[in-house]
């Protein structure tokens, strides 16, 4: 006769050790919103939080940074201190793997850009990659990208910026254009004049002479914003200047091309600013009309990213910053923004800080705010 096997009571099983980097390890949960915080960037390894404050493990007696690459301890054993100098007072002492009491990663590679932007703009002719690599203590390929990042401009993209810059502020001082361009640093002419109309907007020797040969049409009238100047070259619109007193605009013009032919517009220039004035009045209605864009190449692909941004919505500078591919460029996007001379038709005031307020713009924050309610109101 079988005897009938009776089935054996579930016992519960011990609850298994969560492995090291386990968010259930490093995340516990706690009352203190700060505390949670902190613990939630440990987790990730946050490399933002770098700076911000500093953990110590009891039972290493070693502190380190948030975005350090070390086993990750058990929460119970972690205690968190604002600073380096708080920590040592409590015992402990710096890591040797992530050094938290030196500059960071971010600190140093800002460092190292700019160590090769002022061997840049020291060194009589442009120094090859490997040079420049060399000043900044990274190899060819990781100074490349690196400074690309911080920049948002290849080294090469900078020096020729910097070059072309020399050379504008040399130009209506030159004797010659050949002198001019041996001053700024170019080592032969020819590589200088491939891109030359570009990077100045016009010929060199045009440019020489502030703007001489370059006929310029302009209008100024009012708009419920204020005075408002308009001027274009046979490229497209080159200048829509807004402001509160229309002799100071025209000034502006004549400063900028003292040697440029400025005439008043005729009747199809009228047109193109009664356009200009409507888009004014409406920003969301668009333009159609060219644009003679002058800037640099950093500038240009700003430029082109706030016009990308839908009507009635608004970006942070770092939203720029990381759509050109630039995302620690937020000074320079801001300074590219400034440099700005199409007002509405290139939407700089699309542009707002991280917290949504409103910053500086070239023709004022009220004008800005003015703009951008009347996006939102469609």
């Amino acid at each position: 006769m079988s005897v009938p096997r009776l089935p054996l009571p579930r016992l519960p099983l011990p609850n298994a050790p969560a492995p090291p980097h386990s968010p259930a390890m490093s995340v516990p949960p706690t009352a203190d919103p700060e505390e949670a915080a902190r613990r939630a960037a440990l987790a990730a390894r946050d490399g933002r939080a770098d700076g911000t404050f500093v953990y110590a493990v009891r039972t290493t007696g070693v502190y380190c940074r948030p975005s350090c690459p070390s086993r990750a301890a058990r929460p119970e054993n972690v205690t968190f201190h604002r600073t380096c100098a708080e920590a040592e007072e409590a015992g402990f002492r710096p890591c040797r793997r992530c050094r938290p009491d030196e500059p960071g990663p971010s600190v140093r590679r800002a460092e190292a850009v700019a160590r090769a932007c002022r061997l840049i703009e020291s060194a009589e002719t442009v120094p090859p990659l490997s040079e420049l690599a060399r000043a900044a203590g990274l190899s060819a390929y990781h100074f490349h990208r690196v400074f690309k990042a911080a920049t948002g401009v290849t080294p090469k993209a900078y020096a020729e910026a910097r070059r072309a810059g020399a050379l504008a502020a040399a130009l209506p001082r030159a004797s010659t254009v050949t002198e001019a361009l041996y001053d700024a640093g170019y080592a032969t002419a020819s590589r200088f004049y491939a891109g030359a109309a570009q990077r100045l907007g016009m010929a060199p020797a045009a440019y020489r002479k502030g703007g001489l040969g370059i006929r310029m049409r302009f209008g100024v009238g009012a708009c419920t914003l204020g005075a408002i100047l308009v001027a274009a070259t046979e490229a497209g619109l080159c200048a829509i200047l807004l402001g509160d007193d229309p002799e100071l605009l025209v000034r502006d013009l004549q400063d900028r091309f003292p040697g440029a032919e400025i005439e008043g517009g005729d009747p199809a220039f009228e047109a193109w600013m009664a356009r200009v004035i409507g888009l004014v009045e409406a920003p969301g209605t668009g333009l159609d009309l060219p644009l003679d864009i002058r800037g640099t190449a950093f500038q240009q692909r700003v430029w082109a990213a706030l016009r990308a941004i839908p009507v009635g919505s608004t970006a942070t500078y770092a939203d720029i910053a990381r759509a050109i591919g630039a995302p620690t460029s937020m000074r320079a996007v801001a300074q590219a923004c400034g440099a700005n001379h199409l007002a509405v038709a290139i939407p700089c005031h699309r542009v707002v800080r991280s917290d949504g307020s409103l910053s500086g713009y070239r023709w004022g924050v009220d004008r800005k705010r003015d703009l951008l309610a009347r996006e939102a109101e469609g």
